[in-house]
């Protein structure tokens, strides 16, 4: 399924690691999609790190979600605005849990 293109048009829930978390969040199971440019959906995001190694900007770096029923850590966008939309990352992911969209 992948994540929604259009998550930005849902509720931001907070911030973390300087950037917007969108949609509902109840941990350790609903986690949302955190960033803006770079959207990884923490709630379909399996940590395989293929985004990790992808990104020649590095972009992404793990944060631990103990608990989660998918993974127990996540590629978390921290450095999102280095990304040079080169979209290794989308290419990558085996699940489709990244989004890139220029600010």
């Amino acid at each position: 399924m992948g994540i929604d293109p259009n998550y930005r048009l849902r509720p931001v829930s907070g911030e973390h690691g300087g950037h917007k978390v969108y949609g509902k969040v109840d941990p350790p199971k609903v986690l949302g999609v955190h960033g803006t440019i770079v959207g990884v959906d923490f709630d379909i995001c399996i940590a395989d790190g293929s985004c990790i190694t992808a990104c020649p900007v590095n972009v992404f770096q793990w944060y631990e979600t103990p608990g989660n029923p998918v993974s127990e850590k996540k590629a978390d966008p921290i450095n999102e605005n280095a990304c040079i939309f080169c979209m290794a990352c989308v290419n990558v992911c085996p699940v489709a849990a990244i989004d890139v969209k220029p600010p």
